[in-house]
């Protein structure tokens, strides 16, 4: 009968956390000690908008971060592990709006808040070097980095068509356009030209790209995504003669598809199209129609195709027939040169067109499997286009493009998808932009002396628009140059200027220095060995963070061009969702489920609508609040349970009875060790040798070494689910020898002082208590990770059945230490196994790990 502990001693863990989170927090525990002999390591979770509320997508992102930090140290790293705020953006604004308050004091009041929130979900910070976007110290840096941009030709000003909301008078960006409409005001959004800062981006284009197949450490599908963003386009420009004397280039990727086109396409913004437009009123009513809408690239493929015959043409460059020129709004003056050859049948989009308004659609690539479908988007032989009849794509590619450049009729070309970063926003709560605009100067750059220009405090937010252009006297000035009155730059930067550069920051290790960046720093601690966060942010902020580490190090600051190491996307945090029939959301207390399994709200019996694990979401009403489940279950209890099951790449589905699972197991952890201090388990007798063991004891022994080792390389994975798993496994073998450990206390000592390393990183605030309980000399976070005994790693062989459908069709000698893949291919290659699966569709592959595999064809 197994000795039954469950009533001892209950685990206290709301005294046990706090206790531990203040010694932490007053000792300083996790300050980065750039002298530390050894190895550098810096994990970085992304910044943290200060919205008020720490929410459990937060929590999940940054657990994983911690446990990465925490372990980290253990093995012996000089870690970095800084926190800090993306305190600059809209939301403060309408905060302001909403409450009549100010954008300055909601942002810190917030960072309060979620800072105490942070604290007491026990993360090793180095709370030292916590600085938040909107310090004037912070964007002060940020406006030399504007000044150094601009000497190097990388900041430019220019005028650009823009998404304009009519309502609150400003610009929008792409991502706040929705179906046409301001996300806020519900105004339809109209295009507007207005003067706008630019980075220079695309100059970095090539290398941002080629750089993207050494990102080693990057998922892959991040890879892809900012592969298709760039978006490399290489083709070739065509010269096309026009009826009235003015010559048409245009860009195309799909030269050899010339003989079957049946008209060109110009932007509405292109300069032939707005000539027209002043003297035609016909498509004078077509350009202004385009001009309402957003200049989202994503709009514009979604949206009708619509056009106007402007009534000129153009000579075909090799054939004696005239094309149309249609004006088009599928044409983006932004991309290419605004022009294009349209080859229906080859081109969904010049498909829909041509098919709309009854223009000839005329196949010139023909299927090698005699699939005649138009549009036709694949590989093929040519057929219809006189030279290149019988060349397959990529050769007639080739030919006609040497032929269009020996005609001088065209050019090689290479274009990008990728546009330069407009970084103007007609907002106050943002940096401001470090120039002022000059009747007689022109724009002139402010000296490093007279930064950092701080925003004024005395604004007013009743109304619409940018305040700083309403403002009485910050915006007037004298010219730094003639002295004569002048205008300071009233738009302030992008946000995402803001977030990236930060981790360069992070880096200066004397958090008074007043230089921007210190290159010594740099080269310590740069790049950022383990970067966290969403893949929703696969695109802009990691792209801009690339583009940023290569610029400034063409301005003189950093030896970085590649600012992340290793990079890691978390997957979201999901719960159910209920909803009433009519389609209203409904909070997860109103809810009861029924015997028959269905849901009613409980005030009224009314039927519910489950829906299962989707994002949470206030407006879903799905959301879990951090720091109930903090008071009610413990910070180690909500830790376990973020990173168990699941693995951390994908999403998470919330479980409240996965929650009451590592509330148990935390307490099972506490009676074990305190049962075991009871039986004389302590530090002392972990430094004595381990005797000779009864062989149960042994397997024990060595069980537990292939614990570390399997703990260790999980960690290393970042398969933290696994690490639980562990952990668990270990737990309960314990317990199976608790009669036993009176006897073996330097068995049971080693085991106990190893087994709380491993726990620290996941459920630190419980190790602390118990390694100090057991009376272990200073911090668990402290000690070194444990180190394995290879010879106990014994690798044990066995037999295993193979089936098919439930028949035996063989058996296989197999490790147990081998993967999933090594043990399957290991079986498909018996030759009854691998004649059935050869002769039928494999449906599913079935392996109980030690003790079968079964295939369903």
């Amino acid at each position: 009968m197994l000795l039954d502990i469950s009533k001892k001693t209950p685990y206290n863990f709301s005294s046990v956390e706090k206790k531990w989170q203040n010694f932490w927090l007053k000792n300083n525990s996790f300050r980065t000690n750039p002298d530390a002999a050894g190895r550098k390591y810096y994990v970085l979770e992304m910044f943290m908008y200060p919205s008020g509320k720490v929410h459990i997508g937060h929590v999940r992102n940054y657990i994983i971060g911690d446990i990465i930090a925490r372990y980290k140290r253990a093995c012996g790293f000089s870690v970095l592990h800084p926190v800090g705020w993306d305190a600059f953006g809209l939301p403060a604004e309408n905060a302001a709006l909403k409450q009549n308050g100010h954008p300055k004091d909601w942002t810190y009041k917030n960072i309060e808040i979620m800072k105490k929130q942070l604290l007491s979900l026990g993360f090793s910070y180095d709370w030292e070097r916590e600085f938040a976007t909107c310090d004037e110290k912070y964007y002060g840096f940020q406006q030399k980095i504007f000044l150094a941009f601009y000497k190097k030709g990388l900041v430019y000003r220019k005028e650009a068509e823009v998404n304009w909301d009519p309502v609150d008078n400003c610009v929008l960006a792409n991502e706040q356009v929705i179906d046409g409409c301001g996300w806020r005001s519900g105004a339809p959004v109209i295009k507007r030209k207005l003067a706008q800062w630019f980075l220079g981006i695309t100059s970095f284009a090539e290398e941002l790209l080629s750089e993207i197949d050494n990102l080693d450490g990057w998922p892959e599908k991040v890879k892809t995504m900012q592969r298709n963003w760039i978006g490399k386009s290489e083709g070739c420009s065509i010269n096309f003669q026009t009826n009235c004397g003015k010559e048409i280039t245009i860009f195309t990727t799909r030269p050899e598809t010339i003989f079957g086109a049946t008209f060109l396409a110009i932007s509405p913004d292109h300069p032939l199209a707005l000539e027209l437009a002043s003297r035609n009123e016909k498509i004078k009513e077509f350009v202004e129609k385009f001009k309402k809408g957003s200049v989202a690239r994503e709009v514009f493929d979604k949206q009708e195709k619509l056009g106007i015959d402007t009534g000129l043409v153009v000579n075909h460059p090799f054939l004696d027939k005239k094309l149309p020129i249609y004006m088009a709004n599928f044409v983006l003056m932004n991309y290419g040169t605004g022009a294009i050859f349209a080859t229906p049948a080859h081109d969904e989009r010049d498909y829909d067109f041509a098919k709309k308004y009854k223009l000839p659609v005329i196949q010139v690539i023909a299927s090698p499997e005699n699939n005649n479908d138009l549009p036709y988007l694949h590989d093929g032989i040519l057929i219809n286009s006189d030279f290149l009849n019988g060349l397959r794509v990529a050769e007639a590619k080739e030919v006609i493009i040497d032929k269009l450049c020996t005609m001088k009729k065209g050019r090689r070309e290479v274009f990008y998808r990728l546009l330069d970063w407009g970084i103007s926003r007609q907002r106050y709560w943002g940096c401001p932009i470090p120039v002022v605009h000059c009747d007689k100067c022109s724009i002139v750059p402010l000296e490093e002396k007279d930064l950092p220009v701080t925003l004024p405090y005395d604004v007013i937010f009743s109304e619409a628009g940018n305040p700083l252009d309403r403002h009485k006297s910050w915006k007037h000035v004298k010219c730094p140059i003639c002295g004569r009155n002048a205008l300071r730059e009233t738009d302030t930067l992008d946000t995402f200027f803001d977030s990236s550069w930060y981790f360069l920051r992070f880096c200066v290790n004397d958090s008074s220095n007043d230089n921007l960046l210190e290159e010594k720093d740099i080269s310590q601690w740069m790049r950022v060995d383990q970067y966290i966060g969403g893949v929703e942010h696969a695109i802009l902020h990691l792209l801009y963070a690339r583009f940023f580490s290569k610029a400034l190090n063409e301005c003189g600051f950093g030896n970085v061009r590649e600012p992340f190491e290793n990079l890691f996307t978390q997957g979201m945090v999901c719960n159910s969702t209920y909803r009433k029939e009519n389609g209203d959301w409904l909070f997860p207390e109103e809810v009861q489920k029924k015997a028959n399994g269905e849901y009613e709200m409980i005030a009224t019996g009314e039927k519910v609508i489950v829906g299962h694990f989707e994002k949470m979401s206030k407006s879903k009403k799905n959301v879990v609040d951090p720091d109930t489940i903090v008071k009610n279950y413990g910070t180690d209890a909500l830790r376990l349970f973020v990173v168990s099951d699941t693995p951390p790449e994908r999403d998470f589905p919330w479980s409240d009875d996965g929650l009451e699972g590592c509330w148990r197991f935390i307490n099972r952890v506490w009676r074990l060790f305190i049962y075991m201090k009871s039986c004389g388990i302590c530090a002392p007798e972990a430094g004595l040798p381990i005797p000779a063991l009864a062989s149960d004891l042994e397997k024990l022994y060595k069980d537990f070494h292939r614990t570390i080792k399997n703990v260790t390389d999980s960690m290393e994975d970042r398969s933290m689910n696994k690490v639980v798993a562990y952990l668990r496994d270990s737990v309960n073998s314990v317990y199976l020898f608790l009669e036993k450990i009176k006897a073996n206390k330097a068995l049971f000592s080693h085991i106990s002082r190893d087994l709380i390393k491993l726990m620290a990183p996941t459920i630190p605030h419980i190790c602390e208590e118990l390694w100090s309980i057991l009376g272990f000399a200073g911090l668990v976070s402290d000690s070194p990770w444990p180190d394995y005994q290879k010879e106990y790693l014994e690798v044990v062989t066995i037999n295993l059945p193979v089936q098919i459908n439930g028949k035996l069709r063989g058996t296989i000698s197999v490790n147990l230490d081998d993967s999933d893949d090594v043990i399957f291919q290991k079986a498909m290659q018996i030759p009854s196994v691998q004649k059935i699966i050869s002769e039928n569709l494999l449906k599913k592959k079935i392996f109980v790990r030690g003790k079968i595999i079964n295939f369903v064809v």
